[in-house]
């Protein structure tokens, strides 16, 4: 298997747990400009985290047998079906990157305060899928005999 870096997820995690952490301050202080701005990098935050998680499911998938072009115009839905066959993802986690994924599209859209505290409602089961997802995806360096 293909060592994968997962250090830019990683880093992508903690600055979205930093963000979060500091909107829940700022919800705390009633410091309005400050919570726009973390529900903002929040936002952001989400987009980043899931782009760069596909990215990462797209290069593992390539050790078992698919190719780029194809991976590259494959459907995120189809993709994460595939790491789910591969065991990146279990069932229950692809449903919740299905709602993930539709947020996203959404909150892409429209920056309103609504589609931010729904986006924001998500951040707990998000934080904890892509971690496990990083997790997951080293094991499978480590199960190959590779280094993350």
């Amino acid at each position: 298997m293909m060592t994968l870096n997962t250090d830019h997820l990683r880093n992508t995690l903690r600055a979205l747990e930093s963000a979060v952490a500091r909107y829940q301050l700022a919800v705390a202080e009633h410091e309005d400009t400050d919570q726009e701005v973390f529900r903002m990098a929040i936002v952001k935050g989400f987009e980043l985290t899931q782009e760069v998680c596909f990215k990462l499911i797209k290069r593992r998938l390539k050790d078992f047998g698919y190719g780029g072009r194809k991976l590259e115009a494959t459907p995120v839905k189809e993709l994460l079906r595939l790491a789910a066959q591969h065991g990146l993802l279990t069932l229950e986690e692809v449903e919740r990157w299905f709602a993930y994924r539709e947020n996203r599209n959404d909150t892409a859209h429209d920056y309103g305060e609504a589609f931010a505290e729904e986006t924001l409602a998500l951040m707990p089961d998000f934080i904890r899928d892509a971690r496990g997802l990083e997790a997951r995806l080293r094991a499978g360096d480590a199960d190959s005999g590779g280094l993350a």
